[in-house]
């Protein structure tokens, strides 16, 4: 209701003390009330209009009124409305309802339901119109417009509209059920007593014209089972049949209808030219409809007053026979008219009353029916009962509108027309259906032996021959004749249930139902579409096997033939009696006792023995094609003279035939013996079909029959084959070349004996062709045009019976060009023969030569194919090639082609040659390649098997011949070393680690596998024993690790190959040069007695370079030492010092008493040419006075090193220019080394205090520097987040959804989750906390709750409530253990639990996102999300599967507080976390789509769908329905609009978090320095503390040596 109506509305309420209720505005979602009505105004239109939440249960009229008023003029401003005006301010204004209730005063509103449609009749007080306009919607469903029926046949189309009434009244149980027909010239009525229709929306007189809307067809399954003939008429299984079939049999159709509560007649008017003119898709059919009152005739034949009529004007047919078409009424309708198989009384039941222009059709006796049942005998039926079971439902044969049902049921009556005094029962049916215009196009021998009714309701085109099990079988068992021949008098009625689906027309069984083809082949053995349905089969309650039911169905047609037939007649001669003939089957009697007449009596005509007769074709079987001439011979009869059931047959000769019937007596007993003779049947002389024939026709055709007598073999010209539409005959008087399209047959006849070939007509004449009934033989035979083929063979065998063509018989005609083409160069012989016969054959041959076309060169003999060996460098072995034609015949060639030779591998050509010079045989039959020489550096792409293809082709490679061969490589030629380098910077002693030869031919190809070489080395020392060595499988020598440098620094060393006592390959060199340098500063001069300290020597390179790579190693196989040697001195030269890093160190070298120049070697142990002479010039020690008296200062005591262990505590005293030391004289040899040892320990503490200072110095740089970068972040930090908007960045992680998801998890107990949850929203900081980052379930959002969901199953409650940490070592803070095993409960995650009262139970799952193996592929990187670039499912098109929507790991929205949480590799939550959950799982809309996808092999890592699917991969899925409790939050609109518009805030957000990273990584690296230094200053105090006490102890000493030093005369 639109605001003006509803203020309006308003108005006339207030002024009516109506009262108004006010909506106010709630936060609830409100359903809508809304009323639909159709109101019928006084001048003819309706309308259509909704009344929209109106305020209160009840309506004044007058509200209603002036709504209909609005929309009333609304419709005149869109329409031009021609009609009455309506008064509305009429003190008379009501409504009627469609039980014309007059509504006035208020409207109840909860009488009526919002989901339907309501009927009302505005009246004003005026006189109203009893018709309105497009009252009805009739527009039917488009897809049900493409199943609608073909054109109608007259009666098909009323026996339609006769379904509906049929329908209608089956619903009077108590009351009579009258259908009435009255056919008129140019209107047809139909009338029915049944319950009528109404406006009401159930049972609205609308559905019996709109398309798809029946009434009845949700009843059609009621008529499944029950009795038979299943008199259930519930025929509305597509629901059009009553608006078509009146449509074709008139243009305007008029249905008036009326329930037994209704007052009036309520009226659909149908208009065939106008819904035709409204049809297409976007046009809708719109009917007139109206009201009036019951007419007196109606009432009277319905006195309880509901009834539904039909009248049709304007029909098609203007001339009808109402007689006949009563006839087929009642055939169609027969059982629901007169009714046996009901009936517990045995009196006729007439189920309904069926009236056509007053005549009761129970009255008549015409029809095909009541006919048949009068000719048929008394005796017992065939009565089987069929059950059909639907094994699988298909949709595709679900009927229209229904489904498939699951059951069928059929009752199988066959009945028995014997035959009566010579004449058949089925004879005399079909002459009666003629006579009463009622015949069918039928005779005997194409009589349809089955019909079919659909409850009760005959489908008139439903006339089939057989049924499988009632077909005569050529069987060989006792009685076949009988069989064969009563078979033909039985007719099978069947009567199915609703299970059983007709066509649209109801005029035959839908052919493609399952129950159908199961029926229609019922006996027979079933096929694979009949697999599908399982019929089981009755008979007298008893369950049958096909077997049992077949032979009871024999025994039954037996029985019926023995009790009703009367076939059998007398002779009028004396006959002879055979008891237990020999032969009944040539007989074609059953008896054991027959009579043997010549003379007999048919139908007042006599006929004997000897008599000539002719035989009609077609007159029985056997005789089909032509008439017989025969001398009649016997006649034979069954049983002895009286029996019934007996057989009558009759024996004749054949014209032409020597050889007749014989009757003898043996030893008293008659026999008799058919011979060449003919058994045909009686019947054929009481059909007019056996003819007696007069002398002069006898004589005729016996000459006729001479001159046909065959003699010969011939085959038709080409003449002759165009006039049975053959193009063309075989040449055989022309050689044709290899391809010639054989003809497509080859005809051949026999000749008769009067046959002149020279006088052979023109064009084909019968006459020249001889009859036979032998099959001919064609067989084909080759002999090769090319001796060494050696083929001479039978090729092809052909077969063929006598044919007709075009009028022309005696045709042997051999379908030949399928199975036979002239493509072998030779010649193809054909010889046609009559097996078993004297006549004469025919034999000619074809000549074919070969093809001009050549096609392909070949090697002339297999021998040839045999793969050669080949050495690069030499020649190919001779290649002799044919020419062949596109058949493959060998040929010739034109002339000597100029050939070009490639040797090919698999991808490419190896060597090329186009300088041969081939040459042809003496009958240019063969192609001779000679001196093909064979080079190529490639062949490496061929090894180690070198198998290749030589191909010998012409200039413009249109022709070629491929051998295979293989190609090896020639002998060692030369080497390469690789590394080239490898003899620099040898080393004695080191081995050469890298060096491998490669081995090379002349032409630059590695040699082939396990060629022989042998080494030569000089300086070098070889591994193995010999020095014979193989070339491997790459054509190369691996001699790496195999030599070691033998000889010493600066020496020469080479390496030379042999092959063949040929030198292919020599490198020489010289080890690298070595010299021995001291590092430390010799004086020039030293106190005799003294010694030289901490020497250093070296070993360096020509550049000065020490070597580092000299060590002494104990366990290698080189000792680097060195050994000190003098002659002046007793040095002791077995003391070896090692060398380190090519340095070596000598503590202490003693220097001689006596003055003088001393010289010392110091040189390499291993290598004495690696040495150095060292010289010091020795001076006099100073003047020392000895002291026996061993005084002792307290204050001047020094402590020297262990090595001075020996010496007395020193005291020294200051006496002129000399030295008093106060101990024994023994010391005085050791003062120098003193000296030096005091000096150098005070400069070891010297330099490690200053290391250590400049070291401290250092840090407290590095740490100002990142203070100062520290303070710049700070600050960054805090302009950024001044900048950002604190509603967004509160907002951006704000969900409803996840705070109520927050507050479901704390409330499930005894689980880490919940722990986790509490402690986060209490923000309570602890140790663990900070390695934390939470739940996976409250981590991201979905989009919508279904997909929340889905994803929640998928992964489990488990997964869901798993606490996600940063590493193991975070996963481990955790818990921990004591040492039996047990969990520690005051530590860890458990401390926390027991504070907030929760007591873990069971385990939890830890995800560690350091540990989770990420995503490596890309991502979107201008996303703050980082979806993944995953590449989509593809179908074989290219296209992405229907349904799929995505993956689910790029569906889940990372919450804003986690968008920049990263891992140390720099990896978010989704390249972590989710991408470990769901890998690549895919989304699908629905299940079927999900489906379909998997079937085509496009899910590989699982699959959910929105509606509930999950497959989980590797052939598992998950079935039912679950409700998990928690899942992930949807995401609330505002933040989805924060996801899409807040670009600014996120960018902020991203720098902020970059910066945090930034200033976290500062901060780490100003702790670690701090640590750093705070250790290098306690190494600095350690040595300041150690260098003071040393000057403490040690410092009178010092300042006196160096007085001294300062104070000596040098």
């Amino acid at each position: 209701m639109d605001s003006t109506s509803y203020n309006r509305t308003k108005r006339r309420a207030s002024n009516d003390n109506f009262p108004v209720k006010k909506m106010k505005c709630l936060d609830l979602i409100l359903v809508e009330k809304v009323y639909k009505f159709r109101v019928l105004l006084p001048n003819g239109l309706c309308l259509s209009m909704r009344v929209v939440d109106p305020p209160g249960n009840q309506m004044p009229v007058v509200i209603l009124a002036d709504m209909v008023k609005d929309e009333y003029n609304r419709m005149k401003g869109s329409e031009k409305v021609r009609k009455r005006s309506i008064d509305w301010d009429s003190p008379d204004l009501c409504f009627f309802d469609i039980f014309e209730n007059r509504i006035k005063g208020l409207i109840d509103l909860e009488s009526f339901e919002t989901d339907k449609v309501y009927t009302l009749r505005l009246c004003d007080g005026a006189k109203e119109d009893e018709i309105y306009e497009n009252m009805w919607d009739l527009t039917p469903d488009v897809e049900l417009l493409r199943e609608l029926p073909q054109e109608y046949a007259f009666e098909t189309a009323l026996a339609d509209l006769i379904d509906n009434s049929l329908q209608a009244i089956w619903s009077n149980n108590n009351r009579t059920r009258l259908i009435s027909v009255d056919i008129g010239e140019d209107k047809i009525s139909v009338f029915d007593n049944g319950p009528g229709m109404d406006l009401s929306e159930e049972n609205s007189i609308v559905k019996w014209g709109k398309m798809g809307s029946s009434l009845h067809r949700s009843s059609r399954r009621q008529a499944i089972g029950g009795k038979p003939p299943y008199l259930k008429p519930f025929f509305g299984m597509f629901g059009y049949g009553g608006s078509i079939s009146s449509m074709h049999l008139g243009r305007t159709t008029v249905i008036s209808s009326k329930t037994k509560n209704s007052k009036k007649v309520c009226t659909l008017y149908l208009q065939r030219d106008a819904l035709l003119s409204s049809s297409g898709s976007d046009k809708t059919w719109q009917a007139n409809g109206g009201l009036r009152k019951p007419l007196k005739d109606e009432m009277k034949l319905s006195p309880d007053g509901s009834f539904t009529k039909v009248e049709i004007s304007e029909l098609k047919m203007k001339s009808l026979d109402v007689d006949l078409l009563r006839c087929k009424l009642k055939d169609i309708y027969f059982p629901y008219i007169q009714c046996d198989d009901l009936s517990t009384s045995g009196r006729t039941l007439t189920p309904i009353k069926f009236q056509v222009n007053g005549i009761d059709l129970a009255e008549i006796e015409g029809g095909e029916v009541a006919i048949t049942n009068l000719n048929s005998c008394n005796g017992p039926h065939f009565v089987l009962q069929l059950s059909f079971t639907s094994i699988q439902d298909s949709p595709s044969q679900r009927s229209p509108g229904q489904g498939a049902c699951q059951e069928a049921n059929a009752q199988l009556k066959c009945i028995y027309f014997p035959i009566v005094q010579g004449k058949e029962s089925i004879e005399k049916v079909l002459e009666q259906l003629e006579a009463q215009r009622c015949g069918v196009a039928e005779s005997f021998e194409s009589f349809s032996h089955v019909s079919i009714r659909c409850l009760g309701r005959l489908l008139p085109d439903a006339r089939w021959a057989w049924l499988p099990f009632m077909e005569p079988k050529p069987r060989k068992v006792e009685k076949a004749q009988i069989l064969k021949r009563c078979c033909s008098r039985v007719k099978c009625f069947i009567e199915t249930d609703g299970g059983f689906y007709p066509t649209p027309s109801k005029t035959d069984l839908m052919h493609q139902h399952p129950y159908t083809i199961a029926l229609k082949n019922f006996g027979s053995k079933p096929s694979e579409k009949e697999r599908d349905v399982h019929v089981e089969v009755y008979k007298d309650g008893k369950k049958l096997s096909l077997q049992q039911m077949e032979k009871q169905y024999q025994e039954w047609i037996l029985q019926m033939h023995y009790a009703y037939d009367e076939d059998s007649d007398c002779g009028e001669d004396e006959p002879i009696i055979i008891l237990n003939p020999s032969s009944k089957k040539q007989l074609g009697i059953s008896s054991d006792v027959i009579r043997v007449h010549k003379l007999i009596r048919r139908k007042g005509k006599s006929w004997r023995a000897g008599q000539k007769v002719k035989v009609l074709k077609g007159a029985c079987s056997g005789v089909h094609k032509n008439n017989i001439y025969a001398v009649l011979e016997y006649i034979l009869l069954d049983g002895f003279q009286g029996d019934a059931g007996g057989e009558s047959r009759i024996i004749c000769r054949q014209m032409g035939e020597e050889k007749g019937c014989l009757v003898e007596n043996k030893n008293g007993n008659p026999t008799i013996d058919i011979r060449e003779s003919k058994s045909l049947p009686i019947s054929i002389i009481d059909s007019g079909k056996c003819l007696s024939v007069e002398t002069a026709e006898w004589s005729s055709q016996l000459e006729k029959l001479q001159q046909k007598i065959p003699t010969w073999v011939d085959i038709l010209c080409a003449r002759h084959c165009e006039e049975l539409d053959v193009e063309e005959a075989l040449p055989f008087d022309t050689p044709v070349v290899a391809g010639y399209a054989c003809p497509d047959e080859v005809i051949a006849v026999v000749r008769p004996a009067s046959f002149n070939r020279a006088l052979n007509s023109e064009n084909l004449d019968q006459k020249q062709i001889a009859l036979t009934n032998s099959n001919m033989v064609l067989e084909i035979k080759f002999i090769a045009q090319d001796q060494n083929l050696q083929e001479n063979n039978c090729i092809r065998s052909f077969h063929s019976p006598p044919l007709s063509r075009k009028g022309f018989r005696g045709l042997y005609i051999f379908q030949v060009k399928s199975k036979l083409i002239f493509d072998k160069a030779g010649e193809y012989t054909f010889a046609f023969h009559i097996k078993d016969s004297n006549f004469k054959s025919f034999v000619k041959g074809v000549r074919v030569n070969a093809h001009p076309q050549i096609k392909r060169w070949g090697l002339v003999s297999d021998a040839q194919c045999e793969k050669p060996s080949v050495r690069v460098g030499s020649c190919f072995p001779q290649i002799s090639i044919a020419c062949y034609d596109v058949y493959g015949n060998r040929t010739s060639f034109s002339r000597v082609p100029k050939v070009i030779a490639k040797v090919l591998t698999s991808q490419d050509v190896l060597f090329q040659s186009e300088t041969l010079k081939p040459h042809l045989s003496s009958q240019n039959s063969v192609l001779t390649v000679e001196n093909l020489l064979v080079e190529s550096y490639e062949l490496d792409v061929i090894r180690p098997r070198y198998e290749a293809k030589v191909m010998i082709c012409s200039e413009d490679e249109l022709f070629d011949v491929i051998i295979p061969c293989q190609v090896i490589p020639g002998s060692i030629h030369h080497l390469n070393a690789k590394p080239k380098d490898f003899m620099k910077q040898l080393l004695p002693g080191t081995v050469v680690q890298e060096l491998e030869l490669e081995v090379f031919d002349a032409y630059g190809n590695h040699v082939a596998n396990d060629s022989e070489i042998w080494l030569n080395v000089d300086g070098f020392s070889f591994q193995q024993k010999a020095n014979r060595i193989l070339v491997d499988n790459r054509g190369c020598i691996d001699l790496s690790g195999l030599l070691k440098v033998s000889t010493g620094f600066g020496e020469a060393v080479s390496l030379s190959v042999l092959a063949e006592d040929k030198v292919v390959f020599r490198e020489q060199s010289q080890t690298e040069e070595r010299m021995i340098r001291v590092a430390t500063e010799i004086p020039e001069s030293c106190l005799a007695g003294s010694q030289l300290e901490n020497l250093v020597f070296e070993i360096v390179n020509s550049d000065g370079v020490v070597d580092e790579t000299i060590n002494d190693n104990e366990k290698g196989s080189i000792s680097h030492t060195l050994v000190l040697k003098s002659e002046s001195t007793e040095i002791d030269d077995s003391v070896r010092y090692r060398f380190h890093c090519g340095c070596c160190t000598v503590r202490a070298i003693p220097l001689p008493q006596i003055e003088g120049r001393f010289s010392f070697t110091a040189a390499h142990s291993g290598y004495p040419k690696l040495n150095m002479t060292i010289t010091v010039l020795v001076e006099k020690a100073p003047e020392i006075v000895y002291d026996s008296r061993q005084t002792q200062y307290a204050d001047e005591e020094i402590f020297f090193h262990e090595n001075s262990s020996d010496l007395k505590t020193p005291k020294v005293k200051n006496d002129d220019r000399s030295i008093v030391l106060v101990t024994s004289p023994d010391s005085a040899k050791n003062i120098g080394n003193i000296v030096g040892s005091v000096f150098n320990k005070e400069k070891e503490l010297k330099d490690k205090l200053l290391e250590y200072g400049r070291y401290v110095g250092e840090h407290e740089k590095n740490l100002k520097a990142l203070h100062a970068q520290r303070l710049e972040l700070e600050q960054a930090l805090s302009k950024m987040q001044a900048s950002l908007d604190p509603v967004s960045a509160r907002e951006s992680s704000y969900s409803p959804e996840k705070e109520r998801m927050l507050e479901e998890i704390e409330l499930m107990g005894h689980t880490a989750a919940s722990v986790i949850c509490k402690i986060s929203k209490n923000k309570k900081a602890c140790d663990i906390s900070k390695d934390i980052v939470g739940v996976v379930a409250l981590l991201g959002n979905v989009k919508t709750n279904e997909l929340g969901r889905i994803l929640a199953e998928f992964l489990g409650e488990e997964q869901m409530l798993g606490v996600v940490c940063k590493s193991y070592k975070a996963a481990y803070n955790l818990e921990t253990c004591d040492v039996d095993g047990s969990v520690n409960c005051s530590t860890g995650l458990q401390a926390l639990a027991s504070e907030c009262s929760i007591s873990l139970d069971g385990r939890y799952s830890v995800l560690c996102l350091e540990d989770t193996r990420p995503y490596e592929g890309d991502y979107n990187r201008g996303d703050p999300q980082r979806m993944l670039l995953l590449p989509n499912p593809t179908l074989p098109n290219g296209n992405s599967p229907p349904g799929f929507i995505g993956f689910a790991v790029n569906m889940i929205y990372l919450d804003a507080n986690h968008l920049y949480t990263r891992t140390s590799g720099g990896k978010g939550l989704r390249e972590t976390l989710f991408y470990h959950l769901l890998g690549e799982v895919q989304v699908y809309k629905t299940r079927e789509t999900m489906k379909k996808s998997l079937e085509k092999s496009c899910i590989q890592h699982g699959a959910v769908s929105l509606d509930g699917g999950i497959i989980r991969g590797n052939g598992v899925i998950s079935l039912g329905r679950g409700k998990p409790s928690i899942h992930f939050p949807v995401l609330a609109s505002q933040s989805q609009n924060h996801c899409s518009s807040n670009t600014s805030n996120m960018r902020i957000q991203r720098l902020i978090e970059t910066k945090k990273s930034m200033l976290q990584a500062t901060i780490d690296k100003i702790d670690k320095e701090n640590e750093t230094c705070e250790q290098d200053k306690k190494m600095f105090e350690k040595y300041r503390d150690k260098y003071s006490k040393f000057l403490d102890e040690k410092g009178s000493l010092l300042r006196y040596f160096n007085e001294v030093a300062l104070n000596s005369p040098s």
